[in-house]
């Protein structure tokens, strides 16, 4: 524990978003002088406002000013804030350290860490690993990128206990000692080109998990994913793998119908795969990684056995909101890119009524044609990237354009059958519409429950 890297330092802080508000109160209490900064108007920030005004934490908005790097020891930048912003490229020039929340509240916890990134499965194996240590009866707490932030945990867990935190590149990208003992890669696909320039850019943000560990951590690889599998000849640390296509000689696997594990020669049965409440083949995926991540630490597999077979997955991620008048709808606002959606139309029953459509991140959406003309009814598209969802998918399936996410759910009923799904997998980002993925699957919830409202109430939930 570094204290004496926050205590008596001035740090600038970029973005009033959770990490960044938590971060500036943490660093208050141990003695920082802190500034916060953030681009959005006043009237856009008025809980944050309150808050930082409670705590006497000095702050700006409307706009970065030179105030926010101006005689500060360092930086710390919320993961939505870009780098290449002139007054952060102005701190560069000036040679001011800039990390992200991640870092800083590394240096403020002597807990082991576990760290997992990845494209897709991040928020569910993440949930999930924290429930079966907590089943284990291990002290632990959950959060990262998952929505509660690494300065909110590191007070609250000893130095015996255990972190598991969501990572995205984007808190990646300015760690400098940051280190998890166990770092778990899920799996690579495109994603993010909106902000890296290829693939490969977007690997190196994800490999920096590695990029500090030891021969005394572990690395957590899928093996059946070969994007993830290249970055193991970059981690000095012990390897550990999962897998739901093979066998493995270490690691965790599906074996005729059984979800194993594989340590020091010895194989221990978890589960029938059948058992594990979770559905879907990305879900079997993410439940391996999580027994993976916990045979490391120690966790029996009657923890893993009892946590698998209740564990209902995690809010706007495949989430059943209502059956109504025989029409299911499924929440699945976390679905930001493709390879989400692609995992999505395999794991809900068809007819599909799809809703998709946001702040395009550089997506394939062509990936999704063979699924969509298969098990696609109709497709319903919303936001910024509608027209070029259309060009992709519109000549398979019937397509229909909606102003709004409100105006999508009352128009996918409208086109629905007794029998018929809709699933909102929007393949996009949600910053051209909502606050973030969270508020878009609040209002499509919402929606719902107005839509059964006007009906009368016939509905199973």
């Amino acid at each position: 524990m570094r204290k004496d890297r926050v205590t008596g330092k001035r740090v600038g802080i970029f973005g009033m978003a959770r990490s960044g508000l938590a971060c500036a109160k943490l660093l208050k209490k141990l003695g920082a002088q802190v500034f916060v900064t953030d681009a959005k108007p006043d009237n856009l920030l008025t809980s944050e406002i309150a808050q930082l005004v409670e705590q006497d934490i000095d702050f700006e908005t409307g706009g970065h000013t030179l105030k926010a790097i101006t005689n500060k020891d360092y930086l710390i930048i919320s993961p939505g804030v870009p780098l290449d912003i002139p007054i952060l490229k102005e701190a560069q020039n000036l040679g001011i350290p800039i990390f992200s929340e991640i870092e800083v509240a590394f240096w403020l916890t002597d807990a082991k860490i576990v760290g997992l990134t990845g494209s897709n499965g991040k928020t569910t194996t993440t949930a999930l690993v924290g429930d079966i240590l907590k089943e284990d009866r291990k002290e632990c707490e959950v959060g990262g990128n998952i929505g509660i932030p690494f300065s909110n945990l590191v007070e609250k867990v000893s130095s015996d206990g255990i972190i598991v935190l969501e990572l995205s590149s984007f808190q990646l990208e300015r760690i400098e000692e940051f280190k998890p003992y166990v770092a778990v890669v899920l799996n690579l696909t495109p994603d993010h080109l909106d902000r890296y320039p290829d693939l490969r850019s977007y690997m190196e943000a994800k490999l920096r998990i590695f990029e500090n560990q030891t021969d005394v951590d572990f690395a957590v690889l899928n093996a059946d994913d070969k994007n993830s599998m290249e970055l193991a000849l970059y981690s000095a640390s012990k390897k550990m793998f999962f897998s739901t296509q093979k066998e493995l000689e270490l690691g965790a696997f599906v074996k005729n119908g059984m979800l194993v594990y594989k340590m020091n020669g010895k194989e221990e049965k978890i589960i029938e795969t059948k058992d594990i409440e979770i559905k879907g083949p990305h879900n079997l995926s993410n439940a391996t990684a999580a027994c993976a991540i916990c045979a490391i630490l120690g966790v029996s597999p009657v923890s893993m056995r009892e946590t698998l077979k209740r564990f209902k997955g995690v809010e706007h991620r495949l989430e059943e909101v209502a059956t109504l008048s025989g029409v299911r709808f499924v929440n699945d606002s976390k679905a930001t890119n493709v390879e989400s959606v692609w995992y999505a139309l395999q794991s809900v029953e068809k007819p599909i009524i799809l809703i998709a459509g946001g702040k395009d991140k550089g997506g394939d959406f062509t990936r999704l044609r063979e699924l969509v003309q298969n098990r696609v009814k109709a497709l319903i598209l919303i936001g910024e990237a509608k027209e070029k969802i259309h060009d992709a998918l519109s000549d398979l399936v019937s397509t229909f354009h909606s102003d709004s996410l409100e105006e999508a759910v009352e128009l996918s009923f409208k086109k629905a059958e007794a029998g018929d799904t809709v699933l909102l997998s929007p393949a996009c980002a949600s910053f051209d519409m909502f606050k973030d993925y969270e508020h878009r699957g609040e209002v499509f919830k919402s929606s719902v429950k107005r839509l059964t409202e006007r009906t009368n109430g016939k509905i199973n939930s």
